[in-house]
């Protein structure tokens, strides 16, 4: 799944219902899904969200 490259508000719900359901961090989704954080960290921020990490998931800025 290429999050980058889909609907931002699209991809904001389903990173976060991964992040809820799935995943602990970030860090364990990208590494599972094989995504650059970095890159998905950037993309989000350009688009107005901003990820938490102590609420672990994507809030708009």
């Amino acid at each position: 799944m290429n999050f980058l490259n889909m609907d931002i508000n699209i991809a904001y719900s389903m990173i976060n219902m991964k992040l809820r359901d799935f995943y602990s961090s970030l860090d364990d989704l990208c590494d599972d899904m094989d995504i650059s954080k970095g890159e998905l960290i950037e993309h989000f921020e350009e688009n107005g969200y901003i990820y938490n990490e102590s609420t672990n998931q994507f809030t708009q800025k």
